[in-house]
Parts: structure tokens; C-alpha cells; sequence
């Protein structure tokens, strides 16, 4: 069975151009110390929620055409051995699908991609290739599946984007300027600022100040015409 630790029944956020809901999927094999889900990190599958009810109020909401997309996110919804058949059954309800990935799944995400059971990808891009294990909290066994996810999602076989989560003490220059040189010629990429909560699975961490952001921004841009910052209030900038 699947497993599912929530849902957010309503979003204008999280699945651009749509009103959605957000269903999130428990566990995930990293452990990024920035990660603002550390909840969601092991399966608790007795304490989840049944699929079967969730499915139930797709369907209500299908019949009051009140929602119109369903985010599935997590966790790492790839770890679910049954996300397919999930994802068929709100497909069969006429819902536009958005997934949330780490990206170290390909096969599974061109699988999904190839049946029509996703119309819309958001991967994360964690760091520069060569500090992806620091950044993630894990070995380094992934880095090259997720540069197959990168290469599988630039070849534009469903629309997508890139993201990153901006850490002060992961990211700098010189890190923005790889990640740029391995995504070149993407569709779209967004800097999104590091929030501290009690959820989050390291202490210690800390944002970079909007100006700075921008500074990243600026620097990638001749690569990544398409960068964008996401959440990051430049209002105050003189």
C-alpha cells in the first residue's frame, strides 16, 4: 500500500497555473540537513493516511469542480512501489498531475512520464555534482542517477522545472556557476531561500539576504536565462 502522511487540500502555490491539492508521501532516502519535511522522512504507515479515502475526496472535489491539479510530493514519492497505480486512478478523474522528485529515481520518472500518468515535473537540484552527497546526507550513490533525471527532463519529454534550496552554508558562487554548466538550456530554474523551523533536521543554518540572492541570480543568468528567484522579497532593495 501506499504510503501517505497528508494532505493540504487546497494550493494556488504549488502546481503552477492550477488549483490544486497537495498529497505528500512519507519517506525518503536522503537526508538533507536543510530539509524542511524531516517528518515525512520515515514511513509511518500505521499511522498514515488510507488511500482509499484520499482517492474519495479527489472524486468529491472532481464532482464540485472545485480542484483542477494534484501535487504529489513528499518525502520522495518515487520510493512508492504503488505510486503508479495511485497516480492512474486520479488520472482516470481528469486531474493534472505535478511530482515533486530528488531525482534519484530515473527509470521511474521516465516510466511515469511515458504512460501519461504526470503532465508536470519539479526536481530538485540539491547542489554542484561534486558536493551532492554532503548535501543531501548521503554516500554519493545517487549522483549519477540524478544527473540521468537532469538529462531525461532537458530532453523535454514533459514540462518541468529545476529548483534549488539556497543554504548560506552549502551554496556559493562558485557552486551556482556548476549547477549552471550542468542544467544549461533548461526551461526553467528556481533560487529558493532557506526557511529555519523546528522541522528542519539540522541547527545552525542560515538564509542568504535577498540582495544576495539576486547577486546568484545575476551570475547564472548568462547560462540560465530562465533562473528565477521563488519566495525571496526584493522589495526592500535600494
Amino acid at each position: 500500500m501506499i504510503c501517505l502522511q497528508g494532505l493540504q487540500k487546497l494550493t494556488l502555490l504549488d502546481y503552477p497555473g492550477k488549483v490544486a491539492c497537495t498529497i505528500f508521501t512519507g519517506g525518503c532516502n536522503f537526508r538533507c540537513p536543510f530539509c524542511q519535511n524531516s517528518e515525512l522522512l520515515p514511513c509511518h504507515k500505521e499511522g498514515g493516511m488510507n488511500p482509499d479515502e484520499v482517492l474519495a475526496f479527489l472524486e468529491q472535489r472532481r464532482k464540485k469542480h472545485l480542484l483542477d491539479g494534484v501535487c504529489i510530493t513528499g518525502g520522495e514519492p518515487l520510493l512508492q512501489d504503488n505510486l503508479a497505480d495511485f497516480l492512474r486512478a486520479i488520472k482516470q478523474m481528469g486531474y493534472a498531475v505535478k511530482l515533486d522528485t530528488n531525482g534519484s529515481f530515473p527509470e521511474k520518472l521516465r516510466e511515469l512520464v511515458e504512460e501519461g500518468l504526470v503532465d508536470y515535473v519539479a526536481m530538485d537540484i540539491k547542489n554542484s555534482p561534486a558536493r551532492y552527497a554532503e548535501t543531501t546526507g548521503t554516500t554519493g550513490l545517487y549522483s549519477q542517477a540524478v544527473e540521468q533525471s537532469v538529462k531525461y527532463l532537458l530532453q523535454g519529454h514533459v514540462p518541468y522545472e529545476f529548483r534549488t534550496t539556497v543554504v548560506k552554508e552549502f551554496h556559493t558562487a562558485d557552486d551556482f556557476r556548476q549547477m549552471a554548466e550542468w542544467i544549461q538550456g533548461t526551461d526553467a530554474w528556481y533560487l529558493q531561500s532557506f526557511v529555519d523551523s523546528e522541522q528542519v533536521l539540522a541547527e545552525g543554518l542560515h538564509a542568504y539576504e535577498p540582495e544576495e540572492m539576486e547577486a546568484f541570480r545575476q551570475q547564472i543568468l548568462p547560462m540560465v536565462p530562465s533562473a528565477k528567484l521563488r519566495g525571496v522579497d526584493l522589495s526592500g532593495r535600494m
